[in-house]
């Protein structure tokens, strides 16, 4: 995997930890450093914590199905894709969605679990995908970490407007990552 595709990669799981910061940022009627750092650190720590999970996982069973794992692959970051593309259009979600202003730890952790899920799955591909997990995953932390603290300032001060195209963007670029590393296994990209 490219440095631009793990960029990517990386940018496209973040989406929905910029999208629930943004969310955040919506809800505090002030900011202070603090909020940022907070966002950024929760969200970012458990993008790169997930990931590696799900590598963990992935290596057990890598021997058990070689034949198939560009599949997998692409069948995973395809439905994590469709979700987030499926949820970026969903009007009902964001005429109900309200965001709490607390940056306490319990808040903070169900919202890092819940946006880092899928980047466990993310990080079963790499088991399959023979990435180098150590810089992956720092990598991704950092990204999501950098748009997690933006997206908490761009909430407060520019609104609601810019969730769902970060949640559509983000889950075109997992899509077409997946669809990539098909055509490529299959040869049909070189």
């Amino acid at each position: 995997m490219s440095l631009l595709e793990l960029f990517l990669l990386a940018v496209g799981l973040a989406m929905d930890a910029f999208a629930v910061s943004v969310c955040k940022g919506l809800s505090v009627s002030k900011i202070k450093p603090f909020h940022p750092l907070c966002a950024g650190l929760w969200f970012g720590g458990f993008q790169a914590l997930m990931p590696f999970i799900g590598y963990l996982l992935g290596i057990r069973f890598q021997e058990l199905i070689t034949n198939i794992d560009h599949w997998i692959a692409f069948i995973l970051l395809a439905l994590i894709g469709a979700n987030m593309i499926r949820e970026a259009l969903s009007k009902e979600e964001d005429e109900e969605e309200s965001c709490d202003s607390s940056f306490g730890a319990k808040s903070m952790f169900v919202l890092a679990i819940a946006t880092s899920i899928d980047a466990l799955a993310v990080g079963i591909t790499f088991a399959f995908l023979n990435v180098s997990i150590g810089p992956a995953v720092g990598f991704i932390g950092i990204v999501t970490f950098f748009l997690s603290a933006v997206g908490i300032l761009v909430g407060h001060f520019f609104g609601s407007r810019y969730k769902s195209k970060a949640e559509l963007f983000g889950g075109i670029v997992l899509i077409l990552i997946g669809l990539k590393i098909l055509l490529e296994h299959l040869g049909i990209l070189g």
